[in-house]
């Protein structure tokens, strides 16, 4: 498995809260629904971007932004546009003074704005509401906002995406859901692809001939007793040279990073009421459930149960997250994020 590739396996839709919305302008949206992560995308018109900690941005037909949460944004035909609608947990929509719209406002099957005309708005939506852990160690790396333009590239899934949303046929939740992954994955290998974007160092040394298949070993087989000795003696080079080189291209000395994937790993498990704390130990490589008990408590500041019944919500613990906006196929409009900054 590939480093992504296992990385992916958190940020997967499950009954993801998908959209199509209508307005006329002048509108402005203000959404504050501490969702992890949401897609945007034009069918309609053109529409500000305005995350709270990044650069705005013009969205245009085609177009795809990602929003990484849960900090507030707000969506508008021009940057002027006082707010008219306010978006809360739960997707319930007020007015700034606090009148419900959310039903009032309803257009039909995944529909919701005002009535459709010629010089309307038409935006499609989807909110991620709970990734994995393993997902948020890949969304935590994210800029505040990431665009794709249109300008280089067709992606057929938009128009897709635009019949499917208001079809209510069976199973359709489940093709929204694909739909939506399809579309992040492939703005994510986009990201992914352009290094001088900020992309993480743990993803670039995939390529280093050292550290790529060190980073690739402990992915695959967490669960092992790994030394650096060990580890140096499958890629085939000497432990000071393993270990001086995975510091340098990865940032954290190779142990260091097995733990904090250990963890990540743990704490997506645990969001599946069917495993023991027992079962999630041995599964990551911790000798005893009280031994993962310790080092997850320490690192993420409560008990693997706290965390298991808080429904598996990021913790109080303060890691610093990247600001901005990276615009591909464009110049970036914001400075990336420094590409040594460091997750759990």
């Amino acid at each position: 498995m590939d480093v992504l590739a296992g990385l992916l396996q958190g940020p997967k839709a499950r009954g993801a809260f998908v959209l199509r919305s209508v307005f006329r302008p002048p509108w402005s949206l203000r959404v504050e629904d501490r969702a992890p992560v949401s897609l945007v995308t034009m069918v309609r018109g053109d529409a500000w971007v305005m995350p709270d900690s990044a650069t705005p941005v013009l969205l245009r037909p085609g177009d795809l932004a990602v929003l990484r949460g849960p900090d507030p944004y707000t969506l508008a035909d021009d940057q002027g546009t006082p707010v008219r609608v306010i978006v809360g947990p739960d997707q319930r929509c007020t007015t700034v003074d606090g009148t419900d719209l959310t039903d009032s406002m309803a257009l039909g099957v995944r529909t919701w704005g005002e009535a459709d005309a010629p010089d309307a708005s038409v935006m499609l939506s989807g909110t991620y509401q709970a990734p994995g852990a393993v997902g948020r160690r890949l969304l935590d790396a994210l800029p505040a906002l990431l665009v794709r333009t249109a300008a280089d590239t067709d992606d057929p899934l938009i128009p897709l995406l635009a019949r499917e949303i208001a079809r209510d046929e069976p199973g359709q939740e489940l093709v929204l859901d694909r739909l939506l992954d399809l579309l992040f994955v492939g703005l994510l290998r986009d990201w992914l692809r352009q290094p001088e974007n900020g992309v993480p160092a743990w993803y670039s040394a995939q390529s280093d001939p050292i550290a790529g298949p060190a980073l690739r070993l402990l992915h695959d087989d967490p669960a092992r007793p790994w030394t650096v000795q060990s580890l140096a003696r499958e890629v085939g080079a000497s432990r000071a040279a393993l270990a001086r080189r995975f510091s340098e291209v990865v940032g954290e000395p190779p142990m260091a990073y097995l733990a904090g994937w250990r963890l990540t790993l743990a704490a997506d498990l645990l969001c599946r009421p069917d495993t023991t704390l027992t079962q999630v130990a041995h599964e990551v490589g911790y000798g005893s459930a009280f031994a993962l008990s310790s080092a997850f408590k320490r690192v993420r500041g409560v008990s693997p149960q706290e965390y298991r019944a808080n429904g598996g919500e990021p913790t109080a613990v303060s890691r610093p997250t990247p600001t901005g906006t990276v615009v591909l196929d464009r110049q970036p409009v914001h400075p990336p994020v420094h590409p040594h900054t460091r997750r759990q």
